[in-house]
C-alpha cells in the first residue's frame, strides 16, 4: 500500500486540526472500498480515524437507512429527501462534528452533494431548497474534501446487478443514474477547490494511490 505523502504526518496540520472527508458516486463506483482503503492508509500512518455513512451512521439514521432503502411502498420524493436530511443532522451533531471537535479525520460514505445529485438532479425537486435544507442539517460544515469516483451509469449498474438484490433506489432505471452522474459533474464544476474527480473504472490500487495524492492538496 503506498505511503501517505511527507506532509500529511502525524505531526503535520492535517492531524492538529480535524478533517471532514466524503466519498461520492452513483451506486456500483467503488467509493466504499476507497474509503476503506483510504482509512487504512491513514491509521497505519498514526491517524486517528472515524469512519462514517450517511445514511446509517447513527442509530436514528440505521433506522432511517432500512425504510429509505428497502420500504416496500410508495416513498414520495420530498419525504426521501427530508430522511436524508433528518439523518444528516443527527449524524453531524452525533458523530460528525464531535470527532471533528477531537481533531480526528473523519471519513463519510456519501453526503451532501449526494442528496443534491439523487433527490435535486434525479428526482428533479427544488436545488435551491436542498441546499438550504443541508445548510441547516450541516450546521454549516461542509467537508473539507469529497472524493467523486465518476463512470458510465450503465457500467455501474451492470456492477450493482452483478453484487445481487437491488435496493429501493438501485432499482431505479438507468435515465435516473445519467442525471444524477449529470449532477454530481456540475457539483464538481462547481466546487473545484473541494471536488476531486477520479475515474472509477481504474484499477482498485491505482484510484487509491491517486486519493493518497489528493490528500496532500
Amino acid at each position: 500500500m503506498p505511503a501517505i505523502p511527507a506532509d500529511t504526518s502525524p505531526s503535520s496540520p492535517l492531524n492538529t486540526q480535524g478533517r471532514f472527508i466524503t466519498f461520492e458516486g452513483l451506486d456500483g463506483c467503488g467509493k466504499s472500498t476507497q474509503m476503506q482503503l483510504c482509512a487504512d492508509a491513514l491509521t497505519q500512518q498514526g491517524f486517528d480515524i472515524i469512519q462514517t455513512c450517511n445514511p446509517g451512521g447513527t442509530e436514528i439514521g440505521k433506522a432511517l437507512r432500512q425504510t429509505l432503502l428497502h420500504h416496500p411502498g410508495y416513498v414520495s420524493e420530498t419525504c426521501e429527501l427530508l430522511m436524508y436530511v433528518a439523518d444528516r443532522a443527527q449524524h453531524m451533531s452525533e458523530v460528525v462534528l464531535p470527532g471533528l471537535s477531537q481533531g480526528k479525520i473523519v471519513l463519510c460514505d456519501r453526503h451532501v452533494d449526494s442528496s443534491v445529485a439523487y433527490q435535486g438532479y434525479g428526482r428533479g425537486l427544488d436545488l435551491l431548497e436542498i441546499h438550504t435544507l443541508n445548510h441547516i442539517a450541516t450546521q454549516g460544515r461542509y467537508p473539507d474534501l469529497t472524493f467523486l469516483f465518476d463512470a458510465d451509469p450503465a457500467l455501474m449498474r451492470e456492477r450493482v446487478t452483478a453484487r445481487g438484490a437491488a435496493d429501493r433506489l438501485e432499482r431505479e432505471q438507468l435515465n435516473f443514474y445519467t442525471r444524477v452522474r449529470e449532477g454530481f459533474l456540475h457539483l464538481a464544476q462547481e466546487n473545484p477547490e473541494r471536488i476531486c474527480v477520479l475515474d472509477a473504472t481504474q484499477p482498485i490500487e491505482k484510484i487509491h494511490h491517486a486519493v493518497l495524492q489528493a490528500l496532500t492538496r
